[in-house]
């Protein structure tokens, strides 16, 4: 057991149980790492004040109870009743030496995997035929880091690219690849710039439907939409080849973004069509779903407007399509009841919550849900330093890609100012490597439902709560091990200085982080805990000689609290979808 919580709590609950009584034996001792500002001590046992009404006694009386009863000679050193009842505990350096060196070269870092669950994870989710923009930034890389977690904690993830793959926009597309050719240098855009390519094809459209243009473009796009949802080989022939193209744009953004979603993930709006009309059928049939002035309607009386009735999820509409609440009926349904999802994230905008909630509850009144939670991750915004959402100067909203290229031009000045010793090519991996990370650390290390502030500037910074800090603490140890030449350094550990204990207690809470972010569904935890060991680093670094310590003890043991850090850091930023590269 490397996690001092874990193992502090069962000693605690049993002197609950010794002192207070046997109804006290599985109660929360409620441990909590200590605050540095007020105490010495590593953790806080706040037991006493939660225990003290039912216990029948003052809080400080409950306190004293568990101490007298507290029998952990091997982890604990020493214990203090503070204030009203708080316990601060001392561990013993020799227990978290141990511990530490426990943790070395072990695949799980100490971390106690939780029961498995099987998690759906729905994120990224762009439109075919359309580049990606700034609002989808936060879907992929929180949804991403998400999958990557679940995974290492030992759930079943399964990942699904919700495409916009269907609907109306399609017949303009499919006419237009017509027009211009499939092979065509404009057919090509859709792998390379796929919003010239749909504006291109909007523009004819608008300017046909409008008479602006002696053309039937608008005419033939509508009926084509009936012949593709009508399963026309030659429409549906068409549409697949916009979709493979997209794809192919998918993949380079993916790709260079390292994001893990492959072809496989995508199910896409169209992989629901089929089912759509029995979904609108069932829920009539249960009397879930009435007609109200031509379209099929949910109404739930816990989603009331402002007039105080209720708001219609409309499942159908008055021309006999269907929409996203349609769509996402069918997806819950198949999450839940094929699938067996335990959980199913939604890790999309802030303002789709309402719809998310209105559709669930319809869904499980229609007996769809079956042991599913289904989960709305909400997404916050990306804003510019002044504080609005990224657009263009025509409105638009900033396209992912425009800002992955500034984020990777400005880590390749940061890293040709800082190593220009370094041949061209190994300056262009560092730099790629540094401007992912500034994105996804920058996305990170802030709540997913707060907005955060692209930065460009502070976000490529080696110094400050940045993603290349991180990988430069970690290049920084490489290098160090590499200059010792210590192959398998693991000890063992000795803990004789502050920062050296501070060090290895800090790296001792990964796996209670790491099972935090699963439980919680917040990576900037994560992220905040990689900072703080980071700091610990940089703190023992400046206190503790390693290479030049003059016992050669000591040496290995800090070599030692160095291959710890590095291979916490290292996992920890894999799951954040970060790479630490061998040199900075």
């Amino acid at each position: 057991m490397v996690d001092p919580v874990v193992a502090l709590t069962e000693h605690v609950q049993q002197a609950m149980a010794a002192g207070l009584g046997a109804e006290f034996a599985q109660a929360d001792p409620v441990i909590r790492p200590a605050n540095k500002k007020q105490t010495d001590a590593d953790l806080q046992v706040n037991a006493a004040m939660a225990l003290a009404k039912k216990a029948g006694r003052k809080p400080r009386e409950v306190a004293q109870a568990i101490v007298d009863h507290l029998d952990a000679p091997d982890l604990v050193e020493s214990v203090e009743i503070a204030g009203p009842g708080f316990l601060n505990v001392t561990l013993k350096s020799q227990w978290i030496a141990d511990a530490a060196a426990s943790m070395i070269g072990d695949p799980s870092l100490g971390m106690t995997a939780p029961q498995q669950e099987t998690i759906v994870i729905d994120y990224s989710s762009p439109n075919a035929a359309k580049e990606m923009h700034v609002a989808h930034l936060r879907t992929t890389v929180v949804g991403d880091s998400l999958a990557r977690t679940m995974e290492f904690l030992g759930h079943k993830v399964i990942r699904q690219n919700h495409l916009g793959d269907w609907g109306t926009a399609f017949g303009m597309l499919v006419e237009h690849l017509l027009e211009v050719g499939e092979g065509s240098d404009e057919a090509k855009l859709l792998l390379t710039d796929p919003n010239a390519f749909y504006r291109a094809a909007r523009a004819k459209f608008d300017a046909s439907d409008k008479g602006e243009v002696d053309s039937d473009f608008a005419t033939r796009a509508r009926a084509r939409v009936a012949t593709l949802q009508g399963g026309d080989p030659e429409s549906l022939r068409l549409w697949r080849e916009i979709l493979e193209l997209t794809k192919g744009y998918l993949r380079r953004v993916y790709d260079e973004l390292d994001i893990t979603l492959t072809d496989d993930d995508i199910a896409g709006e169209s992989s629901y069509n089929d089912e759509l009309a029995e979904v609108c059928q069932t829920m009539e049939d249960k009397g879930l779903a009435v007609m109200s002035d031509g379209a099929l309607c949910v109404f739930q009386d816990e989603f009331t407007g402002r007039d105080d009735k209720p708001v219609p999820l409309i499942i159908r509409k008055s021309d006999g399509g269907y929409g996203y609440a349609t769509t996402d009926l069918a997806t819950i349904r198949r999450r839940s009841l094929q699938m067996h999802a335990d959980r199913a994230l939604y890790v999309v905008g802030a303002p789709q919550n309402l719809h998310f909630r209105m559709v669930w509850a319809a869904a499980d009144k229609a007996g769809w849900i079956k042991g599913t939670e289904p989960i709305h991750v909400q997404i916050g915004n990306v804003v510019g330093t002044d504080g609005k959402i990224l657009k263009t100067r025509s409105g638009d909203l900033v396209s992912l890609q425009s800002l992955v290229d500034a984020a990777l031009e400005r880590a390749a000045t940061v890293v040709a100012e800082s190593r220009p010793e370094l041949d061209e090519q190994t300056r262009a991996t560092i730099a790629h490597q540094v401007g992912v990370a500034a994105i996804k650390y920058a996305d990170l290390s802030v709540s997913h439902d707060s907005g955060y502030t692209f930065d460009l500037d502070r976000m490529v910074a080696f110094q400050g709560n940045t993603g290349p800090y991180l990988q430069y603490a970690a290049a920084r140890i490489r290098s160090i091990l590499g200059k010792a030449d210590a192959t398998d350094p693991r000890g063992p550990i000795v803990l004789t200085e502050p920062a050296e204990r501070e060090l290895a207690l800090k790296a001792l809470e990964f796996g209670a982080v790491v099972n935090q972010v699963g439980e919680t569904l917040e990576p900037h935890k994560l992220a905040a805990y990689l900072f703080e060991l980071a700091t610990a680093f940089t703190s023992f670094y400046e206190a503790c000689p390693v290479l030049k310590a003059d016992d050669p003890a000591v040496r290995d043991s800090r070599l030692a609290l160095c291959r710890l850090t590095l291979e916490v850091l290292t996992r920890g930023l894999s799951l954040l979808g970060i790479e630490a590269p061998e040199q900075m």
